[in-house]
């Protein structure tokens, strides 16, 4: 009897063995569970959104059958595991949250770039308008130069007047009666005149005979001629110079006679003269530079 007796205390007390150690572990994996749990929360208000970077604590005790409890439970491995659950959350935030700050810095870089970008194409126009104002500048400056050079020698020769036109007008003798050929070598000579300037116009009579009758003759003849080219072409009369020769003698153009005597005039006749400075030339510099600014 006393050997039964033992018998089945031990097996009462083999069967009592798993409901404690189950027991054990779990008052001791609520109390570990607690811990990471308390440590979680605590780290996630200490950092806010950030990971803690800190690993996971393993249990401290891992109860009566070790790392494996073949009596462990639904409820006891989702103790075990929500740690690293919310681990896994909080990476998962922190992945997102970074990868939105990424966006929104590589969004403000392209928007820095195409803003400087536009700026420095901006500067490059502004650079090449520069450049052509100052070349216009240069070349208004040049144009300048040379219209000032032009006008210096005006002045200079504006008094020089060089013959560009010779005209002769023949009378009968002891007539001042202009020719049909007579008017239309005039209307040859002063027509072109009316849009030009810096000219005169030097109109000397020569007449036969002697003393002052030939000198008037000669100026009845000149004054005739001049009379011609005011009414019928419109000529100022201070461009025009008469002086009446009567019968001095003429200058020999021909080089074989030069330092001969010169002849004296037979007949009536008038030569009349256009002479031009350099008043024109000033004229037509001054046009060009506005026509090639247009």
């Amino acid at each position: 009897m006393k050997n039964r007796a033992v018998v089945a205390l031990l097996v009462a007390f083999v069967l009592a063995l798993p409901a404690l150690a189950q027991t054990s572990s779990s008052s001791q994996d609520q109390t570990t569970a607690s811990q990471p749990a308390q440590s979680t929360s605590s780290d996630q208000s200490a950092t806010g959104n950030s990971a803690t970077g800190k690993p996971l604590q393993p249990p401290a005790r891992e109860g009566f059958w070790g790392r494996v409890n073949p009596f462990a439970r639904k409820k006891y491995v989702q103790r075990q595991t929500q740690p690293i659950r919310d681990r896994l959350n909080e990476l998962d935030e922190l992945t997102a949250s970074n990868g939105k700050m990424i966006k929104d810095t590589d969004a403000r870089a392209q928007q820095g770039i195409q803003l400087a970008s536009s700026k420095a194409n901006e500067a490059d126009q502004h650079a090449i308008d520069a450049g052509n104002k100052a070349q216009m500048a240069q070349q208004t400056a040049t144009q300048a130069t040379t219209r000032l050079t032009t006008v210096e020698q005006v002045v200079g020769n504006i008094d020089q007047y060089k013959a560009t036109n010779q005209t002769e007008i023949r009378f009968r003798p002891g007539q001042a009666v202009l020719s049909k050929n007579a008017k239309a070598a005039l209307d040859d000579l002063a027509t072109p005149l009316k849009s030009q300037r810096g000219y005169i116009i030097e109109v000397q009579g020569f007449s036969s005979g002697r003393g002052q009758a030939a000198i008037s003759n000669s100026q009845k003849m000149a004054d005739s001629v001049v009379r011609y080219l005011v009414l019928n072409h419109e000529i100022p009369v201070y461009r025009i110079y008469v002086v009446g020769m009567g019968n001095a003698p003429v200058p020999s153009t021909n080089t074989e006679q030069q330092g001969t005597t010169a002849k004296r005039t037979s007949g009536g006749r008038v030569e009349v003269s256009l002479m031009k400075n350099d008043l024109e030339q000033l004229a037509t510099t001054n046009t060009a530079p506005a026509t090639q600014q247009r």
